[in-house]
C-alpha cells in the first residue's frame, strides 16, 4: 500500500477550484457575452440586409407630414373640444386625407371625399332607418357603398363611402342630428386641411422635375464615358449592363414627364405661388432632345450586344473601328456635359463653345469610323455600318440646330 496516496488525495482536494472563465474554463458570463456578441451580429446582420430599403426623408416628405398632422390637431381641438361634436373623429380624419401633394389635389380630393362621405351615411341611415336592424342594415348598405365608391370617378376616395357606412352602422348613430354632425365635421376637417396645405408651405414641385431634367444629360454622358472607355475589352456582359443603363434612361424620362405633370398642377390654385422661389425646370423642348438621345444609346447599345453575343452572328468590329468609336462616344460625352451646364446656367457663351468644339472632335471620329468600312468583309461591315448608322443620328439629335 502507497503510504502517499491519501496525502496525496488531500492535498488535491485541497486545491482551490478555478475561476471561471479562467485557465481555459468556460463559465457562465462568458456564455451570456458569447450571446449578447451573437445577436449584435445579427442585427448588423439585419440592418446591412434593410440598408437598401431605408432613405432619409426628403423636405418635402417632412413638411407634408408635419402639415397633415397639425392639420388633424386643429380639426380635432375644434370639433371634439370646442364644439364637442360627438363624432370628432371624422375631422381629423378627413383633414389628414386632405393635405395633398398640391393645392389643386386638396381642393379636388375635398369635393370628391365629402361626396362619398355623404353617400356613405345617408345609405347607412337610410338602410337602418328601413330595416330597424344593423345586421340587415349592413347587408343592405355596405354592397351599394361599395359599389358606388367603385363606379364613381373618384378614384381612391370611393373607399369612404363604404367605411363611412360602417361606422355610422357600428356606432349605431343614424338619427338626424347624428347624420348632420357628422356631415358638419367633415366639412370642418376639409376646410382646415385644405388650408393648412393652403396657407402652410404650399407644396411647388418645380425643384423636383429640374433636377430629373438636369439628370438626363448627366446619365447619358456617363453612359457613352463608360462605353468610350470600355469598347476596348467589352464583352457580353458589359454590353448587356449598358443596355440596361440605356433602358434606366428611358424610365428615367417617364418619371420625368410625371414630375413636369405635377410641377404644373402645383401652381393651380395655388394662393401664395408668387410668394415661394422656385428654381424653374428647363423647357419641355429638352425632353424631346434627350427622348431621341436616349433611344439612340439604346440602339447602339443594342448593337454592341449583338457583336459580343456568341448567340448573334454580327460579328465583333475590328480593333480599328472600335478605336474610332471610343473616341467618337468620349467626345459625345463631352457635348452631354456642356448641355448640362447649359441647361443649369443659362446658354452661356463657354457652354456653346465646350459644345462646339466636342461636336467637331466628334464628327471627326464619326468620318474615320465610315472610313473603317472600306475593305471589310461584308458582315464586319455590316456590323460597322450599324454603329455608324446610331452614331450619325446620335449626333444629328445633339446637334444644336436639331
Amino acid at each position: 500500500m502507497n503510504p502517499y496516496a491519501g496525502r496525496s488525495l488531500a492535498k488535491s482536494r485541497d486545491r482551490p477550484t478555478p475561476e471561471p472563465g479562467r485557465w481555459g474554463t468556460r463559465g457562465p458570463n462568458d456564455d451570456r457575452a458569447d450571446a449578447r456578441t451573437t445577436r449584435r451580429r445579427a442585427m448588423r446582420a439585419a440592418l446591412a440586409r434593410l440598408a437598401p430599403f431605408l432613405h432619409r426623408p426628403d423636405r418635402y416628405q417632412v413638411v407634408q407630414s408635419l402639415k397633415a398632422a397639425a392639420a388633424a390637431i386643429i380639426a380635432w381641438a375644434l370639433t371634439g373640444w370646442w364644439l364637442d361634436a360627438p363624432m370628432a373623429l371624422m375631422a381629423p380624419w378627413a383633414a389628414v386625407a386632405l393635405v395633398q401633394g398640391t393645392v389643386y389635389r386638396s381642393l379636388r380630393t375635398a369635393v370628391q371625399l365629402f361626396v362619398m362621405i355623404a353617400a356613405g351615411t345617408l345609405l347607412a341611415a337610410g338602410a337602418a332607418a328601413l330595416t330597424g336592424d344593423t345586421m340587415i342594415a349592413m347587408v343592405v348598405a355596405l354592397p351599394l357603398a361599395t359599389l358606388l365608391g367603385n363606379l364613381a370617378p373618384v378614384g381612391g376616395q370611393g373607399l369612404y363611402a363604404s367605411t363611412t357606412a360602417l361606422f355610422v352602422l357600428a356606432y349605431g348613430s343614424y338619427s338626424l342630428p347624428a347624420v348632420g354632425h357628422r356631415l358638419l365635421e367633415t366639412l370642418v376637417g376639409a376646410a382646415v386641411g385644405v388650408a393648412v396645405n393652403a396657407v402652410v408651405l404650399p407644396p411647388v414641385h418645380s425643384l423636383h422635375a429640374g433636377k430629373l431634367a438636369a439628370a438626363l444629360p448627366r446619365d447619358c454622358a456617363r453612359l457613352l464615358r463608360e462605353m468610350g472607355e470600355g469598347l476596348e475589352e467589352y464583352d457580353a456582359q458589359r454590353a448587356e449592363r449598358w443596355n440596361r443603363s440605356a433602358n434606366d434612361l428611358l424610365t428615367a424620362l417617364s418619371e420625368l414627364y410625371v414630375g413636369r405633370g405635377w410641377d404644373s398642377e402645383s401652381f393651380r390654385l395655388n394662393p401664395v405661388r408668387r410668394l415661394r422661389r422656385s428654381t424653374p425646370a428647363p423647357s419641355a423642348d429638352w425632353d424631346i432632345v434627350w427622348a431621341r438621345v436616349a433611344n439612340r444609346l439604346l440602339g447602339l447599345t443594342l448593337t454592341l450586344w449583338e457583336t459580343a453575343s456568341e448567340n448573334r452572328q454580327l460579328p465583333r468590329p475590328p480593333g480599328r473601328a472600335l478605336d474610332e468609336l471610343g473616341r467618337l462616344l468620349s467626345a459625345a460625352a463631352e457635348v452631354c456635359t456642356a448641355y448640362e451646364t447649359i441647361m443649369e446656367s443659362g446658354d452661356d457663351g463657354e457652354g456653346r463653345d465646350r459644345r462646339d468644339t466636342a461636336l467637331a472632335d466628334a464628327h471627326r471620329a464619326l468620318a474615320a469610323l465610315k472610313g473603317r468600312l472600306h475593305g471589310q468583309d461584308p458582315d464586319v461591315g455590316a456590323a460597322i455600318g450599324s454603329l455608324v448608322a446610331d452614331c450619325q443620328a446620335l449626333l444629328d439629335d445633339l446637334a444644336p440646330e436639331s
